[in-house]
This record gives structure tokens, sequence and C-alpha cells, in this order.
């Protein structure tokens, strides 16, 4: 009996991550950091460039 308990306890965890792993997923990436990012290669650009 416990270990059925177990069982179903694992699969509700196992069910409850990948919907919020999904749900993250699905959220793609805020425009500050999109922002940030293109900042970050025209700083490595410019670096490449100086060298």
């Amino acid at each position: 009996m416990q270990s059925r308990k177990k069982d179903e306890r694992e699969r509700v965890i196992d069910e409850n991550l990948k919907r919020v792993f999904d749900e993250t997923l699905d959220e793609g990436i805020p425009d500050r950091f999109k922002l940030l990012l293109d900042q970050l290669k025209q700083q490595d650009a410019k670096q490449g460039s100086d060298k």
C-alpha cells in the first residue's frame, strides 16, 4: 500500500514538473533579455574588430 501511494505521489510530481517546464518554454525570452543579448553581441563584435 505504501509503495502505491509513493508511486502515485511521484507520478503527480513528475506531471507537475513537466507542466511547469513546458509553460516556461512557451514563455519565450523577455524583450529586456533580447536587448541585453544584442548589446553583448555588439560589444563582442567591437572588441573583435579592435584587436
